[in-house]
């Protein structure tokens, strides 16, 4: 069976860039077509349970409206609907789960109900239009020009060709970008394409960075909430990284900080401990709701433990795909399996069988996700390419924060890459904040595709700090309301770029719409000379 339906701007994808996207879409006036894998959207911070990783500034600058927008709902919702206790209700930077990888780490649910609202005036009057349960499968195309992209629905089977005036690829892995012919990179490039310090001498688009299957928990002392035994739970009892002497499933992990060496860490699920790995990014801290509404803390793993890199998910045949789909969820049941079973206990015991598993938090039946963190999607070849010596202040020194006249927003992250699926390279380097130039949301020649997330143009270590949440949400904002004025004023997306007097209008409007294109003038100065 198979449909045709027809927008101004089609979304291929509702992670946040693809809702921020579609929302920009709609503001402007324009009929939209959202889809989604899954039946949630949100992505990063909903379907793949991933708190926000934000820089330090955010609580004041360095995001969109929309996105302090968002952080602002989602402390508001848990004021309004939770009972929380006096002295919490109090403060103005809430921070449901307490943990310490954000300010604001909290229930995906919760992120899912903000993101719905958000959208809501524009998907009840009809201006968007979501349909969950869709992938992408092919598109048709005429010379630099995408005409239709089909989707299929992952169960039922339902084909729907979408035609719009313009395309945008929001999918986690850049699953637009094949199958219209997109000029795309994947993995590595090597140093001589790229001229980074941290690039290997040979490329290889196959050295992707790891993905993880992210789980919730919680802990009752005394409870028994052991798993049945994970299918593949020997084979990663034993397994060793290639960079470690210690299993994967072990309290040693690699020190991010001091390359080639390893670290102990500390594992207290009562959290009690300052920062454990229970903490990191626990999403519900039970000591600040009255009335015992929750028996414990909730948690999110989303650990080096459960980091899967035995091989890529993309632009490999379909078994190998699903093959290690699985071997990722494998990998985080084996874990909650061990910590369990045969976790090293402070007091010399094994295992913490009051773990217990808690699917209902991310609406699943198994405890998992819905839906794996991507780290690392396909990436355009852009009219501009992001690098490491754009980014690494190591590289740029003294010249501090790299502007852009056509910066269509910011962000700041270390360039954090997680261990890759061939060469198990991975790097945390220093950086600068950074603007998001225009020109990496262009492709070189396809002139109706924007990438709307972690697909512009940036190298595999560049898109180690591009590809976070706040980051991921400005790209996909600014590339829907690219999409709406180049619609809306009968021009190509890259002329935006090209006509001093739209680019000018172009950044106006982003502006107006509350899109910081360039960070404080005081923080262009190196950050080691400022107070």
């Amino acid at each position: 069976m198979r449909m045709k339906e027809t927008a101004d701007i089609i979304v291929l994808g509702g992670g946040l860039g693809g809702c921020m996207a579609a929302m920009a879409g709609a503001k402007m006036g324009l009929q939209v077509i959202l889809t989604e894998e899954t039946d949630w959207l949100g992505g990063q911070l909903t379907s793949q349970a991933v708190p926000p990783d934000e820089h330090s500034w955010i609580e004041s600058f360095g995001c969109t409206r929309t996105y302090r927008e968002f952080r602002e709902r989602v402390r508001r919702y848990y004021k309004d609907n939770y009972p929380l206790r006096e002295e919490t209700r109090r403060e103005e930077i809430l921070n449901p789960g307490n943990g310490w990888v954000s300010r604001l780490c909290h229930e995906p649910k919760v992120a899912l109900r903000v993101i719905e609202d958000m959208l809501a005036p524009y998907v009840n009057s009809g201006r968007i239009a979501v349909y969950y349960g869709f992938r992408p499968v092919d598109a048709a195309t005429e010379e630099d020009y995408i005409k239709s992209v089909t989707v299929r629905h992952i169960t039922t089977g339902v084909m729907i060709t979408l035609q719009g005036a313009c395309y945008l690829d929001a999918t986690e892995c850049g699953d637009v970008l094949p199958i219209a012919g997109v000029e795309y990179v994947t993995g590595a490039e090597a140093h001589s394409e790229t001229g980074e310090p941290h690039a290997p001498e040979k490329s290889d688009p196959l050295d992707i960075q790891s993905i993880t299957h992210v789980f919730a928990l919680d802990y009752k002392e005394g409870g028994d909430f052991t798993i049945d035994k994970p299918e593949q739970y020997e084979f990663w009892r034993a397994f060793v990284p290639g960079f470690s002497r210690y299993p994967q499933l072990s309290w040693i992990i690699p020190d991010v900080n001091k390359e080639d060496e390893m670290k102990e860490i500390a594992f207290f699920p009562d959290g009690i401990e300052p920062m454990p790995l229970w903490t990191y990014r626990r999403i519900i801290d039970a000591s600040i709701f009255s009335d015992g509404l929750y028996e414990s803390d909730i948690t999110l793993v989303n650990w080096s433990q459960n980091d899967y890199f035995l091989g890529p998910i993309y632009d490999v045949p379909e078994e190998e795909r699903l093959k290690h789909l699985e071997g990722a969820r494998q990998l985080s049941l084996s874990l909650v399996y061990w910590l369990q079973t045969e976790a090293p206990r402070p007091d010399g015991g094994r295992g913490y069988p009051g773990i217990r598993l808690r699917g209902d938090v991310l609406g699943s039946e198994d405890g998992m996700a819905k839906h794996p963190y991507i780290r690392e999607s396909r990436r355009i070849k852009a009219v501009q390419t992001i690098t490491e010596n754009d980014v690494s202040r190591e590289v740029r020194g003294e010249q501090g924060i790299r502007r852009y006249d056509d910066s269509i927003g910011v962000g700041s992250y270390h360039l954090d890459l997680h261990p890759t699926t061939r060469s198990n390279r991975m790097f945390y380097i220093p950086s600068y904040p950074y603007e998001i130039p225009l020109g990496s949301l262009l492709p070189i020649r396809v002139k109706n595709l924007l990438p709307a997330c972690k697909n512009i143009g940036t190298t595999q270590i560049a898109n180690g700090c591009y590809r976070l949440h706040p980051t991921e949400w400005n790209i996909g904002e600014s590339a829907g309301y690219l999409a709406a004025y180049a619609v809306k004023n009968g021009v190509l997306n890259h002329m935006v770029r090209d006509n001093p007097q739209h680019l000018k209008a172009f950044l106006e409007l982003l502006g107006q719409e509350g899109i910081e294109t360039h960070w404080p003038d005081d923080l262009l100065k190196p950050l080691s000379n400022r107070n």
